[in-house]
């Protein structure tokens, strides 16, 4: 069977790296152990992966600080572990680069499944595009004959949203993207808009494209893509 992937586990439990690494095994992927952060970056220097499991908390040097190293250098993807749930805002809302997050405890299996869907997510010429089209010119959103103009906050949180299929993006990204003159509106201003925009697009598509993420904001669903 063809190795589907080479997942790099950074973990300083020896004993969950080596589950994980089982059950990452069972699903056909191929993987290495770090137990420990300055390890990671030299490492990475001569070798090649697909995705790093990289865990928050770890000896030597912070998991924030080697995702922030690494995408000085690479983008490949990176799916952030804690046990500290408060740390969630600060790993998507301050854009470290990571791709997503997992929360301990968690199940193997659950973690599995987060890293093939983190892998499509990476690699979108895989779940075949995007089912719809947007418009600049005239703010309209289409999807096979049928249409919807948007206002133009709309089409920005749209375009911002789509344009990285899966990936988290907070209020405040959203707030940025679309109010360009960097005025101020309040995080009920953004879920105003975004309870708009998904009555609109439920008109010609799938109102579950656009999914809440609780406490910290929206991302573009891929299976319902």
């Amino acid at each position: 069977m063809e190795t589907q992937a080479h997942v790099l586990i950074v973990e300083d439990e020896k004993k969950l790296a080596s589950l994980l690494a089982d059950y990452l095994s069972l699903s056909n992927f191929t993987t290495t152990c770090l137990h420990d952060g300055p390890s990671v970056e030299p490492w990475l220097e001569n070798n090649e992966v697909d995705i790093i499991l990289l865990d928050l908390m770890l000896p030597g040097k912070s998991g924030l600080d080697i995702c922030k190293a690494i995408r000085e250098v690479s983008q490949v993807p990176i799916l952030m572990v804690t046990a500290k749930v408060e740390e969630v805002d600060r790993l998507i809302g301050l854009e470290i680069g990571a791709d997503d997050y997992i929360c301990k405890p968690f199940s193997p299996k659950e973690v599995v499944a987060r890293v093939k869907a983190v892998l499509r997510r990476a690699n979108p010429q895989s779940k075949g595009g995007l089912p719809f089209d947007l418009d600049s010119n005239r703010l309209v959103m289409s999807i096979g004959q049928q249409s919807i103009a948007l206002t133009a906050v709309e089409f920005e949180m749209m375009r911002l949203i789509s344009s990285e299929p899966g990936r988290i993006f907070s209020r405040d990204q959203l707030m940025t993207t679309c109010y360009r003159d960097h005025r101020i509106v309040s995080d009920r201003t953004i879920d105003s808009h975004i309870k708009k925009l998904r009555k609109k697009i439920a008109v010609i598509g799938n109102q579950d494209w656009i999914q809440s993420v609780y406490g910290v904001g929206y991302k573009l669903n891929v299976e319902a893509t």
